[in-house]
């Protein structure tokens, strides 16, 4: 038997991914709010949004728990920014939850060294800023493209 990896994910980095996990549960909990605002192409592309967020969650779930770390729960209900009431307002709401996602991404790419989870990191980022100028082009923000996604402006 081999001994187990060494992990290079410390307390900051571990922080960090606590925060992307509560940005995930989140967004997680905003999806299927929305999708009864969308239309048929829009709705599919938000259950299919909702799977890629499902997957992170696992992934940063079973990451702190391979380390040590108990995952954050998610919360029962979130405070929306604003009323969802159609189309707009929920690809408005999608933005929301993908820029904070982005913001979660980012802060774990900044905190950590460790290059397996720098890797996942980038590629959520990369993932996510798809999915959010996707939404932003729905929701007729500009620009479409965040400029440095995971900043908030």
């Amino acid at each position: 038997m081999s001994p187990p990896p060494v992990s290079t994910i410390d307390e900051a980095a571990a922080g960090a991914l606590q925060d992307a996990l509560a940005a995930e549960h989140a967004a997680l909990w905003v999806y299927p709010m929305i999708v009864v605002y969308l239309p048929t192409g829009q709705a599919d592309q938000a259950r299919a949004d909702a799977s890629a967020h499902r997957t992170l969650r696992a992934a940063i779930e079973q990451t702190l728990t391979d380390i040590g770390a108990r995952p954050v729960s998610a919360l029962p209900a979130y405070a929306l920014p604003r009323p969802v009431t159609d189309t707009a307002s929920a690809a408005a709401l999608a933005v929301v939850a993908e820029t904070d996602t982005l913001a979660a991404w980012r802060s774990v790419l900044e905190h950590t060294t460790d290059v397996p989870l720098r890797a996942a990191a980038l590629a959520a980022l990369t993932e996510g800023a798809l999915r959010c100028t996707r939404w932003r082009r729905i929701a007729g923000q500009t620009p479409a493209v965040p400029v440095l996604p995971g900043l908030r402006p």
